[in-house]
């Protein structure tokens, strides 16, 4: 964070033992709002991701896109005075981010009784793919694993084919940004009654509770009803999904209410009470036709923008499918900061997503940088450790402390 601006966690400290992206986009939501973040980076190559998406002058930008407004400590883990370093830092912050497999830490001698033994009111913040606790709690695992785990790679694809993944990192940040708020909550409880806690954040029950119907479909029918992927459609309400356009694609949801909005838009205002097609179940049992219905009347319109404004005009919820390239230069995005541009000293200007949690009293994003590798050594070790700049010479010298400058 930008020295002496305030913020919504301006006071507060954290030590971030995390890498890749489930544990960085959690500390990515508390730098944006104001905490400073103390990032711990192994030596010699810091954060796995400094090897992804380089493009300009050795920078990573995977890595700034996560990391922005953090300090770098970059330490050698492996030796003792390295992990003595770290540990030294647990008095002086509020919460510990980590996102190793579990036990993990506690083999580093940093587990959470240990913590506590160190600050007593410690904030403790465990993310993993599987949780730290039941049978499958030291399987190793990615964002991927969870998501096959939790059913929800059985959701997506087409019904006769075998499943897809979706190319964004879903379980990953949406874990983080749960695992900021499970932090900020177990905050407002530390102030309340005076105690820290242990949080066990696992991208496996956050992917599970994006079933919105599915579990209890499959619960509430007795298992009569075993809910699966089906292609472009949604499964319990039509026409709701992807429809193809002239030219691109739709997203048109139609359901419930909006029905009679898309029969008038289809100049067929008799279907809207039509005794076949009255319900969302009734048109389910009818999905093929009203899809060619639909389908055949968006390849009267030019191209997809004018299908969509029609539809728009008709009150019918929708959208046009848009390429990454399209969300990048369009204006909605641009004019709320859900794309914004940074301008990155080591490699220059880019676009990037931008923060998405709006604050009407800190309406303006902090101007944060992402720190090139060990940037912030000595930073760290005479603020908060009161070494002097010799000693931290020595500790360089000695391959404990580790710099670069990208």
């Amino acid at each position: 964070m930008a020295q002496g601006m305030d913020h919504l966690l301006s006071d507060l400290r954290v030590l971030d033992l995390t890498r890749a992206l489930a544990g960085p986009s959690c500390t990515r939501m508390l730098v944006e709002m104001g905490a400073e973040v103390i990032k711990v980076e192994p030596a010699p190559g810091g954060d796995m991701v400094r090897g992804i998406s380089v493009f300009r002058n050795d920078r990573s930008l995977y890595y700034v896109q996560q990391n922005r407004g953090k300090k770098s400590l970059c330490v050698n883990l492996r030796d003792p005075q390295g992990l003595a370093l770290v540990t030294e830092l647990i008095p002086q912050v509020d919460v510990v981010v980590e996102n190793f497999k579990p036990g993990v830490i506690a083999n580093m001698g940093l587990g959470y009784e240990r913590l506590k033994e160190l600050k007593s009111d410690i904030i403790l913040c465990s993310i993993s793919a599987l949780g730290q606790s039941g049978p499958l709690a030291n399987t190793p695992g990615y964002d991927y694993i969870a998501q096959a785990y939790s059913g929800v790679t059985s959701m997506i694809g087409e019904p006769d084919d075998a499943p897809y993944i979706p190319l964004v990192g879903l379980g990953d940040v949406s874990t983080g940004v749960h695992a900021a708020l499970a932090i900020v909550s177990a905050l407002r409880y530390r102030d309340r009654a005076g105690v820290g806690q242990h949080l066990d954040i696992a991208l496996l029950d956050v992917y599970y509770h994006y079933h919105e119907a599915n579990v209890e479909t499959y619960s509430g029918s007795g298992g009569e009803i075993e809910p699966t992927r089906s292609g472009r459609y949604m499964t319990y309400a039509c026409p709701c999904g992807v429809f193809r356009g002239k030219g691109g694609y739709l997203v048109v949801m139609a359901l419930l209410h909006h029905w009679k909005d898309l029969c008038k838009a289809l100049g067929k205002d008799e279907l809207a009470k039509h005794p076949d097609y009255v319900t969302d179940a009734k048109r389910l049992e009818r999905r093929d036709e009203i899809v060619a219905m639909v389908e055949d009347w968006l390849q009267t319109f030019p191209d997809v923008p004018s299908a969509v404004e029609c539809l728009e005009q008709h009150g019918v919820p929708v959208a046009p499918v848009l390429s990454v390239a399209d969300t990048v230069h369009h204006p909605h995005h641009r004019a709320r900061g859900t794309v914004r541009t940074v301008n990155d000293p080591v490699h220059g200007e880019f676009e990037m997503p931008g923060m998405p949690l709006k604050f009407s009293a800190f309406p303006e994003p902090l101007p944060l940088v992402a720190p090139t590798l060990g940037q912030h050594n000595e930073e760290v070790l005479t603020t908060y450790l009161g070494r002097s700049a010799e000693e931290v010479q020595k500790l360089r010298e000695a391959g404990v402390l580790l710099e670069k400058n990208s």
